[in-house]
């Protein structure tokens, strides 16, 4: 078959893998100048090693990426570092990645309340029934079984800094359980960054025979009186048997206006959050205990969500001797964070830096960049699974493949690669 791809993030070279390889005729568009999507990374001339845009890493469970790894051959350019996340609780921050230090944290108290936090996140690991779990919210759920006091402690701060006051109280509980049981305290990377890894697949797949054209959009997209599917594009109007669409839910919409109406209007009703991200390269350390990953509560009054010391987990040899920081904030697309200008935000947000480490000063920052995307992190309601849409489109020919379709689990490589499979499995037994 004759088949485009639209999207060259993660997922959508994941697919076009499956496809040249199943000897398929394989054209990949992405609207941006690189591949990676919300992977890809920058890099500064005296850096060895590219940067993320929006703080990424793999878990140690995360088995498509890896096993796509090492189908590739390139598991030797795996790392896992241990690094140190921390929680904020009475103006100090205390570690909280372990069984070890959850008995030692403060703000669940002792006795009956820690016990019951502990049995509550060894329930959520050993069960695989989230099915029973989407019909409650985050909210309802771990007040009941965990207790009022360990949910405002502990979970509330984490559903509210994600999805905002709006979805904090109707986020359910599904989501919560596969945060628990898909994740671990190691976290990887690729040698020389995500980009180097998304660079690395684009160039492979060229050598297998996968036209790939970069700053090349989409405009739209129809069905043909032949069956096939019609692409415009900047290198003009090409037809295909078979589309695949990586993009988001709005963007398709916008692209194949001729789907059914229930089709687009499902599309439409999903909810998401953007996500504004500030990096600095400081001339020194930030965090004097070496911390990674500060959990910030917004009722303690910090303007972002996390704060992610990177060379805290990577060495900043890598990076020219620059000590480099995210600043990152999951926000409704209405906020004025996606308005104002970087050194209006730089302005907002360097204050916080102190309380972190007090003898920060504004002058340890050697330079800033800022990245802003409307489509991060989707919104599971209630009973969620119920409006996940198909893979397989009702326009013939047609395929989406995102990470709002990944649920229960939620938005990242792993995931991706997996419903980019999954995708191009689904066209070529079709």
């Amino acid at each position: 078959m004759n088949i485009a791809v639209l999207g060259a993030g993660i997922g959508g070279l994941a697919a076009a893998y499956d496809l040249i390889k199943g000897g398929n005729t394989v054209t990949l568009y992405e609207a941006e100048d690189y591949v990676g999507g919300l992977a890809a990374g920058f890099k500064e001339p005296h850096w060895d090693w590219s940067l993320e845009r929006y703080y990424h890493h793999w878990f140690a469970s995360d088995k498509y990426m890896l096993e796509l790894i090492r189908e590739l051959g390139w598991q030797e350019k795996v790392i896992f570092p241990r690094p140190y996340t921390v929680v904020f609780h009475k103006d100090r921050f205390y570690p909280l990645d372990s069984i070890f230090s959850a008995i030692l944290f403060p703000g669940l108290g002792f006795g009956f309340r820690k016990a019951r936090f502990g049995l509550v996140t060894l329930f959520l690991r050993l069960t695989n029934n989230w099915q029973a779990l989407e019909k409650f919210t985050v909210e309802q759920w771990m007040r009941k079984w965990g207790g009022d006091r360990n949910y405002e402690m502990m979970w509330e701060p984490l559903v509210v800094g994600k999805f905002g006051e709006r979805y904090a109280k109707q986020v359910n509980m599904a989501w919560m359980w596969a945060r628990l049981k898909a994740r671990t305290t190691r976290l990887g990377t690729f040698q020389g960054g995500f980009q180097a890894f998304a660079d690395q697949f684009a160039s492979k797949l060229k050598t297998m025979g996968v036209s790939l054209y970069l700053s090349s959009p989409v405009s739209l997209l129809s069905p043909s009186v032949d069956g096939c599917i019609t692409t415009i594009t900047p290198q003009g109007e090409n037809h295909y048997d078979q589309v695949l669409v990586t993009t988001s839910p709005a963007l398709l919409a916008r692209l194949a206006p001729q789907l059914p109406p229930q089709y687009l209007q499902g599309l439409l009703d999903l909810k998401s959050m953007g996500a504004v991200v500030m990096v600095l390269a400081l001339n020194q350390q930030l965090s004097k205990e070496g911390y990674y990953w500060y959990n910030l509560p917004k009722s303690a009054g910090y303007p972002f969500l996390a704060l992610v010391e990177h060379t805290n987990y990577l060495p900043p040899e890598h990076y020219g001797g620059d000590h480099l920081v995210y600043l990152g904030d999951y926000l409704e697309t209405d906020h004025e964070h996606f308005v104002l200008t970087q050194d209006e935000l730089l302005q907002r947000f360097l204050p916080s830096l102190s309380r972190i480490n007090p003898d920060f000063k504004p002058d340890w920052v050697r330079k800033s960049w800022l990245w802003r995307t409307r489509y991060a992190q989707p919104v599971p309601l209630l009973n969620h699974s119920r409006n996940i849409p198909s893979i397989s489109t009702p326009i013939p020919g047609l395929y989406f493949a995102s990470m709002s379709q990944v649920y229960p689990w939620d938005r990242g490589t792993n995931f991706a690669v997996e419903i980019g499979r999954r995708a191009a499995r689904l066209m070529m037994n079709r």
